[in-house]
């Protein structure tokens, strides 16, 4: 069977924090390993870089980025930061500033970008969350991006949040990383599509 000389395996790239770096969690158990899983289980040919650190910032991420980008030339970029510029209470300004550069660079590489929403607690007030929340879709907007809307949805706003969450109340247990897959999932099988 002839293979179109354009086609080529897509590579998707995860830029992320904690959540996406398999923090507190048995190696192979975090969401970005079961997207790898469930992309061989649908025979759909792709491969996954996860270059997620914990504790990583937009700052951090947007510093990497390029050399990333150079290595693995990726089809297909993931941002899943900003939660812990707001742990540490940095400008949202910085945050959507640096969030929008990666998604810029990544589409200057040529690829699709995915950029996964984040929510904080309501502790740190209702127009620091809001305004934290509503960035994410401008972004995702801005740049021509899909939206995860939240990463954690079913999980931080699940009725037995507490249970899905490892003791320091941030990092989700195990439990929790297939909900976080089925939220990215539906976002990124449609680009997948389009690169096959």
């Amino acid at each position: 069977m002839p293979v179109r000389a354009a086609a080529r395996t897509p590579v998707i790239l995860v830029v992320g924090d904690s959540l996406s770096a398999e923090y507190g969690l048995p190696r192979g158990s975090g969401w970005v390993a079961l997207l790898e899983r469930r992309l061989a289980q649908q025979r759909i040919q792709a491969q996954v870089v996860n270059a997620s650190i914990s504790g990583d910032t937009t700052s951090g991420g947007r510093s990497r980025l390029p050399a990333l980008l150079a290595q693995h030339k990726p089809t297909h970029v993931i941002l899943e930061l900003g939660g812990n510029d707001a742990l540490r209470g940095l400008p949202l300004s910085m945050t959507e500033a640096n969030l929008t550069e990666m998604a810029r660079a990544a589409k200057a590489a040529g690829a699709q970008v995915v950029v996964a929403g984040m929510q904080v607690p309501p502790n740190y007030g209702r127009k620091y969350s809001d305004d934290f929340f509503a960035l994410f879709a401008r972004v995702a907007k801005a740049q021509g991006a899909a939206l995860v809307p939240f990463l954690l949805k079913g999980v931080a706003d699940a009725p037995n949040a507490d249970a899905l969450f490892q003791p320091d109340r941030i990092h989700p247990r195990e439990t929790a990383h297939p909900t976080m897959l089925d939220n990215v999932w539906p976002v990124l099988r449609p680009l997948l599509k389009q690169a096959g």
